[in-house]
């Protein structure tokens, strides 16, 4: 019987260590763009290894290979706001994003996009600082103009899904006014998905009432779940004189990105959810998947 129990027990174990090793060899390696930051400075933390970055899919751990710096070209979409509702801001936006333009040279080709009455490539995509900086300086309200976000996202999101990278980024900086687009805030959010782009916003909260029309509730709901849904980052602000250190605080944090090589076992379906977050008390990171592998 001891015999017979030994060949048992050794049969299921060359079973389990067959199972062990098919499943090692179905298992994939995936990557993530992950920026590791202070929670309350913005701060990001660069040397990480892979202790340091925790990754779930549908709640289950994954093991992390590897964590390097991030050196692939991003080509970044700055969509600023500059209708009527803006005029006021528009100074302070002209000089902040002069210093965050400076702060991304040499991240990718980075494009600037007004939203006065209609979707305006105001600078197509170039690595020339001394163009970015001339079309920074051109950016002016357009008199008794209303804002076209929506639009400008679904357009700014059909051009990065053609454009070859592994990473992207779509930056607004607006305030919080009248919409004249008629997108589905939906529409946008899965356009924004398709193009694979990390969105972060930082959006003025004047205090001023706005409408509760549709086109407010869409917009309103891009620029809350459009950041969440994308990896990305919202700031609320104050007053416009506050771009300056929140664009900084998100070139910091796109400078910063960390390419993270994690394992996936085979699996029929792609996971509905992936989760990062940072080991250590007091760290949060953010990012996304690397384009072309979201949905996969």
């Amino acid at each position: 019987m001891r015999q017979g129990l030994t060949r048992r027990g050794t049969a299921g174990g060359l079973l389990l260590l067959l199972a062990s090793i098919t499943l090692a060899a179905q298992a994939s390696d995936r990557v993530l763009y992950v920026t590791v930051f202070e929670r309350d400075t913005y701060a990001p933390v660069t040397g990480l290894g892979p202790t340091d970055v925790v990754i779930r899919e549908d709640g289950a751990a994954r093991e992390v290979l590897r964590v390097d710096p991030a050196t692939s070209p991003m080509p970044i979409a700055v969509i600023v706001d500059n209708s009527a509702g803006a005029s006021a801001t528009i100074p302070d936006l002209r000089r902040a994003l002069a210093t965050f333009l400076r702060d991304l040279d040499g991240i990718g080709p980075i494009a600037l996009i007004t939203v006065a009455d209609r979707p305006t490539v105001h600078q197509d995509y170039t690595t020339n600082q001394e163009a970015l900086q001339a079309a920074a300086g051109r950016i002016f309200a357009g008199p008794q103009s209303g804002a076209t976000l929506l639009d400008a996202l679904i357009e700014v999101n059909r051009g990065l899904e053609k454009r070859e990278s592994d990473r992207a980024a779509v930056v607004v900086v607006t305030t919080e006014n009248v919409e004249y687009s008629t997108r589905h805030y939906r529409d946008v959010l899965e356009g924004l998905q398709a193009s694979g782009a990390v969105m972060h916003a930082i959006v003025y909260t004047n205090g001023g009432r706005l409408g509760l029309d549709d086109a407010a509730r869409n917009r309103a709901s891009v620029l809350d779940l459009g950041p969440k849904e994308s990896g990305g980052i919202r700031f609320d602000v104050l007053t416009s004189m506050s771009y300056e250190a929140k664009l900084q605080d998100i070139a910091r944090i796109l400078t910063s990105q960390q390419r993270v090589v994690y394992s996936r076992p085979q699996r029929l379906l792609p996971p509905e959810t992936i989760e990062v977050a940072a080991a250590k008390p007091g760290l949060t990171a953010s990012g996304a998947p690397a384009r072309g592998q979201a949905g996969k």
